[in-house]
């Protein structure tokens, strides 16, 4: 079960902001909707401008995570998938960027494209700026919760996919994260296993087989998908365990990296998981599935799809 959220944390409100467009955004249409009066205010929405948040690692290890909270893209959850994950990974030696991204669902135009475009180029961003930041290139990660696992699994399959047209250098630069994390994500756009506020918020009431295919990430894993590690417990009542393990299923059909982690209970949107149940030490295992990750040499771009 999700913990009670509150106000925004000093921690949040503290941290350097790093835009990611200069200029109008891709798309246009945004119009703000009224927020609900029961919404914690650590549940972001009328995100107009994207943007990430900079969290740094007192003994920073070179090591970049590119953190994307859920919310069925209704929301984004930015203390128990957010905050919460980037004090964690700080404290082992990872620089963390969390993004807020843009809601599909919030008037934008080609409104399946919207948040993957902010994904790839706050991807772009932090290979662009790596070395204002003390970061090693190939050793950029993505980690994701829930919808926001739809969008990390999005940018790791359809890192390369045009959605939007480039306006600087910063586009020129591959998007292909180099380490994927999906924590009890999203997968599958279609029925039945689909999240459904989820599936629709991104593509709308009567979506089309093929719009559906293309926003369905392990029906598009090829042999450059990165290595990816799957976190999901098999009584989450919201997103279905069928979604991880599809996203298994695919990987090993293409022989690329995979670590999974099931879980008998824990349910939905637990984040770091409660210090004394199983979900509680993902996050340690995670780590040490990147350094593992991390110490391989990456293929070369030629043997990537």
């Amino acid at each position: 079960m999700q913990p009670a959220l509150g106000p925004l944390p000093e921690a949040w409100r503290a941290a350097e902001v790093i835009p990611l467009w200069t200029g109008a955004m891709p798309e246009s249409g945004f119009k703000a909707h009224p927020v609900p009066a029961d919404s914690p205010g650590t549940f972001l929405r009328n995100i107009e401008t994207p943007a990430m948040r900079l969290f740094r690692p007192a003994r920073p290890n070179g090591a970049a995570v590119l953190v994307i909270p859920g919310g069925a893209y209704d929301f984004i959850s930015i203390l128990n998938e957010g905050v919460s994950v980037a004090e964690n990974l700080t404290a082992k030696g990872y620089t963390v960027f969390v993004l807020t991204y843009r809601l599909p669902g919030e008037g934008w135009s080609h409104r399946a494209d919207v948040p993957l475009q902010d994904a790839q180029r706050a991807l772009r961003t932090i290979r662009a700026k790596a070395a204002d930041f003390g970061l090693q290139q190939g050793r950029f990660a993505v980690l994701g919760f829930s919808a926001g696992g739809h969008l990390a699994a999005t940018l790791a399959t359809d890192f390369g996919q045009e959605v939007y047209t480039a306006r600087d250098a910063t586009d020129r630069l591959d998007a292909r994260p180099d380490a994927v994390g999906l924590i009890y994500p999203v997968i599958t756009a279609k029925p039945p296993f689909t999240h459904g506020l989820s599936a629709e918020r991104l593509l709308g009431t009567r979506p089309t087989p093929e719009a559906i295919a293309r926003r369905s990430p392990a029906d598009r894993v090829t042999t450059a998908t990165p290595p990816t590690f799957l976190v999901h417990s098999l009584d989450d009542g919201a997103v279905p365990v069928e979604n991880s393990l599809l996203m298994l299923e695919a990987l090993r059909a293409a022989k690329r990296p995979v670590e999974a982690h099931f879980f008998e209970e824990g349910g939905h949107g637990y984040g770091l998981g409660a210090p004394e149940a199983s979900t509680g030490h993902w996050i340690d295992s995670f780590d040490l599935w990147l350094q593992r990750v991390f110490a391989t040499p990456p293929a070369p771009v030629s043997d990537r799809d």
